[in-house]
């Protein structure tokens, strides 16, 4: 895996020294309770959509950079840092997160 600044331009990545999105598995398990790598992201780039764990993670410290697969705009960003994560999703449009139906009042 590639460890470059986190604003370093697309160019400067070597497109194979990427993993996969399940990757984010363990740090997004840190702030959310269900597997995020399932939910479906749709990219503000071009508007596809597909499991997390479809996107192309690259970096490995200061933090996680999640690009789309087909535009290579980046989706999400995680930086990990001493009693703080720093999540950005600017490059999300939505996460479709499935959940069990809720339970009627009883």
């Amino acid at each position: 895996m590639t460890t470059l600044p986190i604003d370093a331009p697309y160019d400067a990545y070597d497109d194979d020294a990427h993993e996969d999105g399940n990757v984010l598995a363990g740090p997004l398990s840190e702030v959310f309770a269900v597997d995020l790598t399932v939910a479906v992201a749709t990219c503000t780039g071009c508007g596809s959509a597909g499991p997390v764990a479809r996107l192309r993670v690259y970096g490995r410290g200061p933090g996680l950079i999640a690009r789309c697969p087909d535009c290579a705009h980046v989706v999400l960003r995680l930086v990990r840092g001493p009693g703080t994560a720093w999540l950005d999703l600017r490059g999300t449009v939505s996460l479709r997160i499935a959940l069990p139906d809720a339970l009627p009042d009883a």
